[in-house]
């Protein structure tokens, strides 16, 4: 069975550092929490996240895992002046290891969001040029949903040109963090609750809805998104959104179940846990699954054997493993 993974991650090292100074201000404490001396998990070394040949693709190997699609860390927290520049490098070193291995690797389109100007034509560069498959953005920009006016010729771009957006957790902002996360904790225990722990999935969710209710599902009927992390909590509640915001209250097209339904893909994100995969699939089907590691936050050992223990005919694996990616990303 071909086995596809879609939230695999590289580090641009000039992106890492032009955009040090933006990640310290939203969560003081990220650098030190998730650094590699530090001995705790979701901490890969920055060789490893960088390395976009031989070493990954052996440990893609390791597992059986086919192709992965790539994206880059931290562009939305790139300053403004520096973001078109760097961002188009970013893509440009993701297109050269798809053409070096074109049979392992595509890849998601960084943007340079906190330019937003700039943004539509490096997407459409990205998938015309460079034979990208969608972008994957990191959560708000400038503390700005992507609802926001001035992002909002980027929705309008990905929805002509029929590629996906992955909208992939981010540090919850400042205000958000010290209100709710850091309150008493010390710092590395009040850095991962607001991030990898549950914040910044929580908060993700947060950002998906605030799009449906926003109406940017019914001025781009046809634009996809892409969840990871089962969803970012949104298939819990999505009973409790249907009744307590019916359309009567929204004033939308559809309900909000619909929209997850019609316009949301969704992956584990290297959480195998057989309960969420049950929950999903019964709420929502397999024929919008894909799967995902989040490597190198997560090793990819026991990816492929998640899904052929996981009980669901060998149609849905397939389903799960490959087609549905093939199909939205055109593979």
């Amino acid at each position: 069975m071909k086995l596809i993974t879609i939230e695999e991650h590289t580090l641009h090292t000039g992106v890492a550092k032009a955009s040090a100074a933006r990640t310290a201000e939203v969560s003081p404490g990220f650098g030190a929490s998730y650094a590699p001396a530090s001995g705790l998990p979701y901490s890969p070394s920055a060789e490893v996240l960088e390395d976009l040949d031989e070493g990954r693709i052996a440990a893609m190997d390791a597992d059986g895992i086919d192709m992965q699609v790539l994206s880059n860390l931290t562009t939305q927290y790139l300053p403004a002046d520096v973001a078109p520049e760097l961002v188009r490098d970013v893509n440009d070193r993701l297109a050269g290891a798809c053409v070096r291995h074109p049979d392992r690797f595509a890849a998601f389109a960084s943007l340079p969001t906190t330019a937003p100007g700039h943004a539509p034509d490096e997407l459409r560069r990205a998938v015309e040029e460079l034979g990208f498959v969608g972008t994957l953005i990191h959560g708000r920009t400038d503390d700005e949903f992507l609802s926001a006016e001035r992002f909002d010729p980027i929705l309008r771009t990905a929805a002509e040109l029929g590629v996906p957006v992955y909208l992939h957790p981010a540090p919850p902002t400042r205000v958000t963090a010290a209100d709710n996360y850091e309150a008493g904790l010390k710092e590395v225990v009040a850095t991962r609750f607001a991030t990898a722990a549950w914040g910044w999935h929580n908060e993700s969710g947060v950002h998906f809805i605030h799009l449906v209710l926003s109406g940017v599902f019914d001025r781009y009927p046809e634009l996809q998104f892409i969840l990871g992390h089962w969803g970012e909590a949104v298939p819990w509640y999505l009973d409790r959104l249907d009744e307590t915001l019916p359309r009567e209250a929204t004033g939308l097209d559809r309900t909000i179940g619909e929209y997850v339904r019609q316009n949301t893909y969704y992956t584990p994100s290297g959480m195998f846990t057989a309960p969420h995969l049950r929950f999903c699939t019964d709420l929502l089907g397999t024929d919008r699954m894909i799967h995902s590691v989040d490597h190198p936050f997560v090793g990819n050992a026991g990816s492929r054997a998640f899904l052929t223990g996981s009980g669901l005919s060998e149609d849905a694996q397939h389903d799960i493993a490959h087609r549905n990616a093939e199909r939205l990303l055109r593979l």
